[in-house]
């Protein structure tokens, strides 16, 4: 019984070092605003379709560009459909053996955002989709990700880039 508060006791103080963990590292480090950068990209990608649209179309035509622009979609459509379902398959067999799927799940959020960028109208968004459906480009820029978020520890275990640890010290009020 008395073993059993201990562990709670513990239990308890390493959350409330996490919680207070959480705590500094806001105060400390605050994650920088991205705002600005959203915005800009929400302004930025539909000038860039817009030009490139009237720049396809002086030079092929209207009718071809509409053409272009369902045929990428269309294509796109397929190729994520395939790429989906053997990432699918890949999680399950991920799942089967025991292993942790990350790497699969984040292949599949990357699926999905190219697939959301192939069905927007445009030249300039259909690339960007395009990039995504590339297996090694993909893997790239989920380690590169990886890499920013996650840092290792000497002893080999990961934990996550968020400041310095804060130690701290507990003792017993029953005693």
């Amino acid at each position: 019984m008395n073993r059993r508060r201990i562990n709670k006791g513990l239990f308890l103080a390493s959350k409330i070092r996490d919680s207070l963990v959480f705590l500094h590292n806001l105060s400390v480090s605050p994650r920088p605003n991205r705002m600005p950068l959203l915005f800009l990209a929400f302004l930025a990608i539909p000038l860039i379709e817009i030009y490139l649209l009237i720049e396809v179309g002086a030079q092929i035509g209207a009718e071809w560009t509409i053409v272009a622009v369902v045929a990428t979609a269309l294509i796109g459509a397929a190729l994520v459909r395939r790429q989906g379902l053997k990432t699918l398959s890949n999680l399950r067999s991920s799942l089967n053996a025991g292993e942790t799927p990350a790497l699969v799940l984040l292949e599949g959020a990357i699926l999905l955002i190219a697939g959301a960028l192939l069905l927007t109208p445009g030249f300039f968004t259909d690339a960007l989709g395009f990039a995504c459906l590339i297996p090694p480009l993909r893997r790239r820029a989920i380690r590169g990700w990886l890499e920013r978020v996650i840092v290792l520890s000497p002893g080999g275990r990961a934990r996550t880039n968020q400041g310095d640890v804060v130690e701290g010290e507990f003792r017993r009020l029953d005693d």
